[in-house]
């Protein structure tokens, strides 16, 4: 017979999760005004836990939001040796979501260009991305959605920084180079932990990213580990690291395109002027005064 009571707290559970994680969607959605009222989005379905849940809590926010917009859910079949063709289809008819599966083999084309041994994730996402925009434009789809997370975003800041000597993660929000795309990450405050419990309490059927073999040793989960690290030594850590995003003081870093270094001098002259002025003015108000 079934456990009543432990089926009653599993539903309570991911209940108050649900609730969570659409409050900080809708928040984020609200700091960077990612959906407005008519906009077509195309939400990137990987088969993953992120993209499962950003789909989940979209379509919940459709039914209770105020303002009117549109979603389908797009997954791009790259043809990986493997790969499950009917689990999206089959998950997303029973969910009754408008979906669309594109076929491109790009799997063929990476195995080809990259030196064995080495990852295909960075030609794998660019393909994909090219894929997903040009289908996004030709459909009228005004804004693309993926599912990168926060831990995501702190874990690109680390990679940029020590890979590429670039302080740069990812926006919630940008214009894509062409100027055809808004992307947006609605999942941007939402952390990675509660992401893998959610999935576990909707049991989606989850698509693995290793279906290719070349996610073995990537300098992400290297980054991820240490920050769970620093997370476990120093709790909260994390949480300010990710605050520090939306907190930027150019003046105290190096980029001459962010902060006019050059022409300081300048400024200190025309500053010393204006508190010049603004002591002569108060001056002669006292003068005018005691008249």
């Amino acid at each position: 017979m079934p456990d009543l009571s432990a089926q009653a707290k599993i539903r309570r559970e991911e209940k108050k999760l649900q609730k969570r994680l659409r409050r900080e969607v809708g928040r984020a959605i609200a700091d960077y005004n990612m959906i407005e009222h008519g906009d077509r989005v195309m939400v990137c379905l990987s088969g993953g836990k992120d993209s499962y849940a950003l789909l989940d809590i979209l379509r919940e926010l459709q039914r209770r939001a105020p303002i009117d917009f549109e979603l389908l859910a797009v997954n791009l079949d790259q043809k990986q040796p493997g790969f499950p063709e009917n689990v999206l289809p089959d998950y997303l008819q029973s969910e009754g979501v408008p979906y669309r599966i594109l076929e491109q083999d790009t799997y063929s084309l990476v195995t080809e260009m990259v030196p064995q041994g080495k990852t295909y994730c960075g030609w794998c996402s660019r393909f994909r991305r090219g894929i997903i925009y040009k289908f996004a434009k030709r459909n009228g789809y005004n804004k693309i959605a993926l599912g990168h997370h926060r831990d995501d975003i702190i874990e690109t800041l680390f990679l940029n920084l020590f890979h590429a000597g670039k302080l740069k993660a990812m926006p919630a929000k940008l214009l894509s180079d062409d100027g055809a795309n808004i992307v947006i990450r609605p999942l941007a405050y939402c952390k990675e932990v509660d992401l893998i419990r959610y999935a576990e309490l909707k049991a989606f059927p989850i698509i693995p990213c290793n279906l290719c073999g070349s996610q073995d040793n990537l300098q992400r989960q290297a980054i991820k580990e240490m920050l769970n690290g620093w997370q476990r030594q120093f709790p909260g850590r994390v949480e300010t690291i990710f605050k520090s995003l939306a907190d930027v003081a150019p003046s105290q870093l190096l980029d001459g395109a962010l902060f006019d270094f050059n022409n300081l001098e300048k400024k200190r002259v025309q500053q010393l002027d204006l508190q010049q002025l603004d002591s002569q003015r108060l001056d002669s108000q006292r003068q005018e005064s005691e008249q």
